[in-house]
């Protein structure tokens, strides 16, 4: 039974010992002179738990007359037993504006809302001794001294400006050039755009004038030919010929033409078909007559073009591009010239007004 008893009173002075709070305040230095600065170092140690408020203290508010708070620094903590336990460290750095002795009153602190106060704290503040019979060895203020000129604080300057000297002539070189030479705009010939018949009809002058092989190579022959008869029956009449098989291209055609029209046609398309999927060998006479069918049925189904009304298209040859990008490139070269001869000449200014005040 004693026993018992003697764990419960050991318990219980743990946990009293365990959840008791502390607050204590210290002073850096208790002597010092008027304008010199001390630290008040206030320490809280109590349990992980429990919640703390410091007083809140603000730079330039006065502890009592003539004692102003200077800084706060951060907080400190620093965890005991195990983390069960914390003290929390929070420092006042303090400084006195005339000489005297100063009781400071005791901190309040705030643990789960409960106040506690640290002890009352004393400084002696001190003036600075004046010889007065000594008057001599006291000197007025002294003039502004003129700092010695050293090359370190001014070859950025120097360097920049010279560079800046450099971008100017640069800039000034390229638009004399820029002056002098074509303008930069985008220079364009107009070439009219030919009627689908008369496209068609230079081809087949081509394919004409090259016969010499149609022999010796018929899939070629054939496979050209009824590509110009694809291209111009679909500028002529306006649906995708060159996607269309022969047969499909015959049936559209029977809608626009008569059968006298399309008769040789369908004979032209059935031999092209023979030679380029069933390797049918054919003839230099019918081939010419292949071509001549061909050259009738565009003759026959033409339609003319009033020359003024012909669509222009426009063309821009390799010289005018190169021309034309180079004075794209000029033109960029003098931009980012003039920018960067801005920003230095800018930055100069800002260094020579900073270095002669």
């Amino acid at each position: 039974m004693r026993r018992a008893f003697s764990l419960i009173v050991a318990s219980a002075l743990a946990l009293a010992s365990f959840a008791q709070v502390t607050v204590d305040v210290s002073l850096d230095s208790l002597q010092l002179l008027v304008g010199e600065q001390t630290g008040i170092t206030l320490e809280v140690s109590c349990d992980t738990k429990q919640s703390v408020e410091f007083p809140a203290f603000q730079p330039g508010q006065e502890l009592v007359k003539d004692v102003e708070i200077v800084k706060v620094l951060p907080l400190d903590t620093t965890f005991l037993n195990e983390r069960a336990r914390m003290q929390l460290t929070q420092k006042y750095i303090v400084t006195a504006w005339d000489s005297s002795f100063y009781y400071l009153p005791p901190l309040e602190v705030r643990v789960d809302g409960k106040a506690y106060q640290s002890k009352s704290l004393a400084l002696k503040v001190y003036t600075i001794d004046v010889d007065t019979t000594n008057v001599d060895m006291y000197f007025g203020p002294k003039s502004k001294m003129d700092a010695p000129f050293a090359w370190e604080d001014w070859r950025w300057v120097v360097g920049l400006s010279i560079l800046a000297v450099l971008l100017l002539i640069v800039a000034a070189v390229v638009w004399v050039s820029l002056k002098t030479g074509t303008p930069i705009i985008r220079i364009i010939r107009r070439k009219p755009k030919l009627p689908a018949h008369k496209v068609a009809l230079e081809e087949i002058a081509r394919i004409k004038s090259e016969r010499t092989w149609a022999q010796e190579d018929s899939k070629e022959y054939y496979t050209r030919l009824t590509d110009t008869l694809r291209t111009y029956i679909q500028e002529r009449y306006k649906f995708s010929a060159m996607e269309m098989t022969s047969g499909e291209i015959i049936e559209r055609l029977t809608e626009e033409n008569d059968e006298e029209a399309l008769a040789e046609l369908r004979e032209l398309f059935r031999t092209a078909d023979l030679v380029k999927f069933a390797k049918y060998s054919t003839l230099i006479n019918e081939n010419d007559a292949n071509l001549m069918t061909a050259l009738e049925y565009i003759n026959q189904t033409k339609v003319e073009v009033d020359p003024k009304e012909e669509q222009e298209v426009e063309v821009e040859t390799p010289e005018e591009k190169h021309r034309r990008l180079t004075l794209v490139v000029k033109w960029s070269v003098v931009s980012v010239c003039a920018l960067l001869f801005v920003a230095a000449l800018c930055w100069i200014v800002y260094r020579v007004i900073d270095l002669v005040s």
